[in-house]
């Protein structure tokens, strides 16, 4: 499911990737309803399961950190073009409001890669946990 957002709308892009961290949000549910306790072992293919789990996250992952950098570009792009326009006009105050602004969200959307890393690893350790026994990562 492609998720449409705009990188020069950051509530929007922000909006975006709480739904592209559904997955992730609810990790810990998904475990417990998708994968059987002992007593219900043999009715669920758990090696299936967790190997298509493992494939919904690892594209998630790669599409939010992809759609993340594609932002930092096109804030660090318009940061160097308002560095430019407030520094041939050191008197406009709308430049520079802009400038500032805009280099606020280079900064915030810099630490969602940071953020990004956090749920990666709260996920895959949630997996390991519940899927080690089903399946291995390093098999694919």
């Amino acid at each position: 499911m492609a998720i449409s957002y705009s990188c020069n709308d950051f509530l929007e892009f922000q909006e975006a990737l709480k739904k592209m961290r559904d997955l992730d949000d609810k990790i810990i549910y998904v475990l417990n309803t998708s994968l059987p306790t002992e007593s219900f072992k043999g009715q669920v293919d758990s090696e299936r399961t967790c190997h298509d789990l493992y494939s919904k996250l690892r594209v998630g992952h790669q599409h939010r950190e992809e759609a993340i950098k594609r932002c930092i570009l096109v804030a660090a792009e318009s940061v160097k073009k308002l560095k430019e326009a407030r520094e041939s006009n050191r008197d406009d105050f709308e430049v520079d409001k802009k400038f500032k602004s805009e280099q606020r969200k280079l900064r915030v959307l810099q630490s969602e890669l940071n953020v990004e890393d956090i749920v990666k690893d709260r996920s895959y350790k949630a997996f390991n946990e519940r899927c080690r026994a089903f399946f291995s990562a390093g098999a694919l």
